[in-house]
């Protein structure tokens, strides 16, 4: 047994909550899927370092996500029926739960630091406009 690093090292929960720790290389996505029959049934559990906007929304058709601020400071915004829905979280340890199947993505007001636990089958990803005004700047 020994610790490690969630930005470096992910966490796979398998449908029994069996821990397997997977590294995070380049192509973690597509062993993910390989090794973990599609993801069938598996949560995520990840932490990701962010210093601007999401490039892109996503989704989780299979199970609500988890999102836990660590560090800094970022808004989450969800596509409910009815419009847009903003989460800001500027404390640490502050939570969001994104619904199943409900678009999402983030904006960053300060350099953030954020705990994921993510039902990952059939995740999906769309760009935003986001990241277009990012590059016209």
């Amino acid at each position: 047994m020994h610790s490690s690093d969630l930005e470096s090292e992910f966490v796979v929960l398998s449908p029994t909550k069996d821990a397997t720790r997977i590294a995070n290389t380049p192509d973690v996505y597509q062993k993910l899927q390989r090794e973990f029959g599609n993801f069938a049934g598996h949560d995520l559990v990840t932490c990701y370092s962010f210093d601007r906007n999401w490039a892109n929304w996503e989704r989780h058709p299979n199970g609500d996500e988890i999102v836990v601020l660590l560090s800094g400071a970022a808004t989450f915004i969800l596509e409910m029926d009815g419009g847009r829905r903003e989460i800001p979280l500027s404390r640490t340890g502050e939570y969001a739960i994104v619904p199943k199947g409900v678009w999402h993505t983030a904006q960053v007001q300060e350099p953030s630091r954020v705990l994921f636990i993510t039902p990952g089958e059939g995740t999906e990803h769309r760009a935003t406009e986001f990241a277009a005004q990012e590059t016209d700047q």
